[in-house]
């Protein structure tokens, strides 16, 4: 019968009977009785006119063929050779073979035959799925089949075939129902057909849609692909059959077996694949590449973010309970992973980054911000540590999976144990950016005896400690001045990451000394001769003081004398543990800021019986301690240590708050962002306390681990606000203050006539004829009271009621002022009284004065000269300062001047701050007042309507005219929160001018800024996606790198990384499609509406690419993506 007579007839029988087309009955039916008693060419003739016509599924009845005909190959070379045929041609016209009705019935006959579930682990659930199990099967029948058929899987016996490439003794049958061929022509068939086979595996990895499906299989099943790479390779290196295919090389072959062989594809079609396209784009619009934003600046340009990393941990006017080793750390990860380098680029980007930060405080701007000791903590300390960690965690994850053995490719391929190996060789290439190694005066000296250290190592000379402590350039016969390098190498000799042999580095040192100097030092008071017994002398004091500790034993000496010495060896103790050691003790500066916060929390007497009586004992040493850190630079090194909550906790018990003053800035006034959170004694005990808790994870992290010893060290014990009644009270009483106007002053109470005595005290020398205290204070107490004269001791009051009583004094006197019956400068000195009276006052007064501001109800006043200071004097040189300062940005600064004929004017409640300020002295008395009291003015001045902030900083620059530079720049930065139009620019120039991101400018309305870009002709076709997206990458790009530092690339650093994958559901679908980190934990049914909506954009290529690294979950889609455009 001809084969077309069969297939009408065939057909009108199958559509009497109500059967849909294509049929898996009938391609079961056709292939049963064909295989093997039926076995004649007309059959196969039959079953191809089926497969045309479209009667039976493809691919079922290829998968039918391949368990039948495959493992009979060479007893049926014939039928083997019509199966490749078939092959040859149904298996690349993938298009609506797959969305095709009973596809669930032809996907379970499919699945049956190749056993496609149990090969590739993974059920079909869907067509595409189905699709790429079906090609990856198809292709690794035929490679085993080839290399069988040479012999070649026996080079390897561990390459045992997975699939049916040999007949069961049962089913072996020589005998066909149709004559044979020839012995002589069935052998040269059998050879002709291992050649057919493998250029068969050739077509399907050329083909551009199979190809591209084979794809899934590398990127999500790598252990199978390296099954098919390793036997590609044995194919193309071994096989005879191979030498004689005129249409397939050894080479085409092997190129199949690189990460990027799937590309010899689009080479011969000259088209660029979806991943080649979408790196494209992610090169356009990042600094990953000099074409791009980076055009002309060097590879340090990808750490760019790292230096506003490292500028943000150092921002003066915020405590952080997040310790800078751990912001730092994550940041390290999420830029390594971003900008794809090595870790010996990741850690000489880091050095360089922290260096930098040091040099830019070689032009200080001098105010009460952190200076260069804070610096040199976050170089030689935090960096050392953070380094330590990265290599502590490698190392660890070795010893696991060495023990546990490592089921993860993509961790075997990351973590190669060669992180200190490549710490050495950055830290060797460190040495060439002499111009950033040049050390600060004030560590010269500590420079100069490291590199002397390692040129007497170098030379064989073994001196002592006491020696070393006190050597000087002078004593070396040879110039040997040391550099930045030289400290950071001991730094890491310091915690072990570097042995000695890095002192002979080339270039390290300059030369060797032949001799010991002659001028060896006497014993002199230090550190060695302390170690020996030597009593802590008022001249040891201060050589102890002056001079960082070398190790921790010294530190754990002096401490013990701290707790079990006599009073004054107590003190002294103390006195050494605040000075050099905690400033300039790098290598053990963590341990010293760790004592500082176990002697501020001492355990009470088993003799005490109060309930503070051992604090009051202990007092001369705590105001030791508390005098000793209050320094701008000291807080600053708790905060880099993340020792916040431990040294609030460690406070709490003597009633020293510790900045719970910070200005309520969400409140704030015109277009000020909202901040986060404060750090509320709730919050810093939470943190304390999460520091206690003991888990495989933080017993991993170096970090945690040292945060939580020193939490345990002083209590092992959850601490809660309620442990401090009177802290607790007065703090919700604080909080309330600042959410509603201040009501519930009774007359007669307590709390009354606290005021009333404290008023009295402030304002005792108002004598104004008929005017009295009492109406100075009736106006919002209704107090009453006669005055009080000059001689009038101290009141002696309870803190906590004094405290307690502050928000209605001031009230009281701001209201007095604001009705005229108290001056501008009676209600500053007034303040200044009360705040010299009870320094922590000043908390309450710095809140009052900021919530009042947030509640706008006072008026103006007008600084004119006379009531109130005036700006006039330097007014317009700040608005040329500003203008200057931000002239690069093309910022237009608005102006200053409200008229010739208006003086400036500013809310009054910033009026009292800033005249109480100015009535400060610039001076080491005030130093603690101006540290607590400048940032929350600038914050306050900030929040109000412009021009307040650069009135402000003229008024203050009359006071200390060395602050001019902060305090206009300071006034400079308050633009940007009040002109929407001044950010705009701002973000322009940065992003031309590669200056990085500005973290707190990144919200939802950047991407539609940058997407707005204008599309020439010229950029139509294949590269037209590629330069429409042009415009947006950066943002993608920016916003990235901001969601990357906030949250890292990991799950184990930091608890917000908990809530990424919802939060990138929500908010960053689109940024997705840049990382394939942060794709694999974006919902599955996301990315596939995204691929979606990039398809009705016409852009089909980044819709596949977002679904190829979008995992397995979405393999399947991708495959369907990739056979609509067949």
């Amino acid at each position: 019968m001809i084969p077309l007579i069969w297939a009408l007839q065939v057909s009108s029988s199958l559509s009497s009977s109500g059967v849909s087309l294509p049929s898996p009955e009938l391609a079961n039916v056709l292939v049963s009785y064909i295989f093997w008693d039926n076995n004649m060419p007309i059959l196969w003739k039959f079953l191809e006119k089926a497969l045309a016509l479209k009667f039976v599924p493809s691919l079922m009845v290829l998968a039918l063929l391949s368990d039948r005909v495959v493992p009979c190959r060479r007893s049926r070379p014939v039928a083997y050779r019509l199966y490749m045929e078939l092959l040859k041609t149904f298996a690349f016209a993938l298009k609506g073979q797959i969305n095709v009705p009973n596809y669930e019935m032809f996907m379970k006959s499919i699945d049956g035959a190749l056993h496609l579930s149990h090969n590739l682990g993974l059920k079909a659930t869907n067509p595409g799925i189905l699709v790429v199990e079906f090609l990856y099967s198809i292709v690794s029948q035929l490679l085993d089949a080839s290399l069988d058929d040479e012999g070649l899987l026996e080079l390897m016996p561990e390459m045992k075939s997975r699939w049916a490439t040999k007949p069961k003794e049962m089913e072996i049958d020589t005998n066909d129902n149709y004559n044979q061929m020839d012995t002589e022509y069935h052998v040269k068939l059998y050879k002709m057909n291992t050649i057919m086979a493998i250029e068969m595996i050739g077509k399907l990895f050329q083909d551009k849609s199979t190809s591209r499906i084979l794809d899934l299989v590398r990127q999500n099943f790598p252990t199978h692909w390296i099954r098919i790479v390793q036997r590609l390779q044995l194919l193309g290196t071994h096989s005879s059959a191979l030498r004689n295919s005129k249409i397939l090389t050894a080479e085409d072959l092997l190129q199949l077996t690189t990460d990027s062989g799937s590309n010899i594809v689009y080479s011969r079609e000259s088209k660029t694949s979806s991943l080649q396209k979408l790196h494209s784009v992610m090169a356009f619009g990042s600094l990953l590449s000099s074409s791009g934003l980076c055009q002309g600046a060097s590879r340090s340009a990808l750490w760019l973010p790292l230096d506003l990393a490292l500028e943000d941990v150092m921002d003066g006017y915020q405590v952080n309970a997040t310790s800078a080793i751990e912001i730092i750390t994550g940041s390290i990860k999420a830029l390594q992973a971003i900008n794809g380098t090595t870790w010996h680029e990741t850690f000489l980007g880091l050095w360089i980054a922290a260096l930098r930060l040091v040099q830019r405080e070689r032009e200080p701007i001098e105010g009460p911000i952190p200076r260069l000791d804070a610096r040199l903590c976050i170089l030689l300390s935090i960096t050392t540590l953070v380094v330590a960690d990265l290599i502590a965690e490698d190392e660890n994850m070795l010893i696991d999976e060495s023990e546990c053995g490592s089921t993860n490719h993509w961790k075997e391929k990351k973590h190669s144990g060669k992180l200190r190996n490549d710490l050495v060789s950055s830290l060797q290439l460190l040495g060439d950016y002499q111009t950033l190694l040049s050390p600060p005066q004030s560590v010269v000296s500590a420079a100069n005896q490291a590199v002397a250290k390692a040129m007497l190592f170098v030379s064989g000379i073994n001196v002592g400690s006491t020696y070393s402590e006190c050597i000087s350039m002078q004593d070396l016969p040879i110039n040997c001045s040391g550099n930045m390098r030289h400290l950071i190498v001991e730094a890491c000799i310091a915690r072990n990451l570097l042995d000695t042999s890095a002192y002979f580095w080339p270039g390290y040192v300059n030369g060797c000394i032949n001799q010991i100097p002659q001028s060896m030092p006497a014993q002199v008071p230090g550190w060695s001769s302390f170690m020996k017994g030597a009593p802590l002398s008022l001249l040891m004091v201060n050589a102890l003081v002056s001079s960082p500790a070398s190790s921790l034993a010294e530190l754990e000496k002096i401490f013990e004398l701290a707790v079990k010495g006599s009073d004054d060896e107590k003190i002294s103790a103390a006195t050494v543990l605040c000075g050099a050691s905690l400033l300039r003790g790098w290598n053990i500066q963590e341990h010293t800021a760790h004592f500082i916060t176990r002697l501020l929390s001492p355990p009470v007497p088993a003799e005490c019986t109060g309930s503070a009586c051992h604090l009051i004992r202990y007092a001369p040493i705590l105001n030791v301690l508390i005098v000793g850190i209050a320094t701008v630079d000291c807080v600053q090194i708790f905060s880099l240590h993340g020792l916040v909550p431990q040294l609030a906790c460690s406070l709490m018990p003597i009633c020293e708050l510790w900045r719970f003053n910070h200005p309520p800035l969400e409140r704030g006034v015109g277009d000020v962002p909202t901040v986060g959170s404060q750090l509320t004694p709730e919050y810093l005990l939470s943190v304390r306390n999460s520091h206690l808790v003991s888990s495989g994870n933080i017993l991993k992290d170096q970090n945690k681990r040292r945060l939580s010893a020193v939490a345990t060290s002083s209590s092992a014990q959850p601490i809660f606000l309620d442990s401090f009644p009177k802290l607790k009270v007065w703090y919700r009483q604080h909080q309330k203050y600042l959410a509603a106007t201040l009501s519930g002053l009774v007359h007669g109470t307590p709390v009354h006539q606290i005021v009333n005595v404290l008023l009295n005290m402030m304002f005792r020398k108002i004598n104004r004829g008929s005017q009295s205290l009492t109406t100075v204070t009736s106006v919002s107490s209704g107090s009453s009271g006669p005055g009080t004269d000059d001689s009038t001791p101290r009141p002696k009051l309870p803190a906590w009621d004094i405290l307690e009583a502050v928000p209605f004094v001031v009230d009281a006197a701001l209201t007095a002022c604001a009705h005229g019956r108290l001056s501008p400068r009676e209600l500053a000195t007034g303040l200044k009284d009360l705040a010299d009276f009870l320094p922590a006052s000043l908390a309450t007064i710095v809140s009052y004065f900021s919530a009042e501001v947030s509640r706008g109800v006072w008026k103006p006043v007008f600084m004119n000269g006379t009531d109130w200071p005036s700006p006039a004097a330097n007014l317009s040189i700040v608005e040329e300062k500003i203008k200057k300062i931000l002239a690069a940005t093309g910022v237009d600064v608005p102006s200053l001047s409200a008229g010739v004929s208006s003086p400036a004017s500013i809310p009054l409640p910033l009026a009292a701050f800033v005249s109480l300020t100015i009535t400060y002295k610039i001076d080491k008395a005030s130093e603690r007042f101006l540290n607590l009291a400048g940032p929350a003015l600038e914050s306050l001045a900030a929040g109000c309507p412009w021009p307040c902030m650069p009135i402000v900083a003229s008024l203050w620059t009359q006071k200390a005219k060395r602050w001019f530079d902060f305090l206009v720049f300071s006034a400079s930065r308050t633009v940007f929160l009040h002109n929407n139009d001044a950010v705009f620019q701002l973000l322009k120039s940065c992003f031309s001018a590669t200056l990085g991101l500005v973290q707190a400018l990144f919200k939802e309305t950047l991407p539609s800024w940058f997407i707005a870009v204008h599309r020439s002709e010229q950029e139509e076709g294949s590269r037209g996606m590629v330069a429409m997206l042009g415009g947006l990458c950066p943002s993608i790009f920016f916003q990235y790198i901001a969601g990357a530092l906030a949250w890292g690339v990991d799950s184990s650093r930091r608890q917000s990384s908990k809530r990424r994958p919802k939060v990138l559901g929500v908010h960053m679908e689109f940024l997705a499609s840049c990382t394939p980190c942060w794709v694999l934990e974006v919902d599955a049914d996301v990315l596939k509406r995204l691929s979606r909506g990039l398809r009705r954009w016409n852009e089909k290529d980044l819709a596949l690419a977002l679904l190829q690294i979008g995992g397995v979950n979405t393999m399947g889609e991708a495959a369907e993506l990739i056979i609509e455009e067949q």
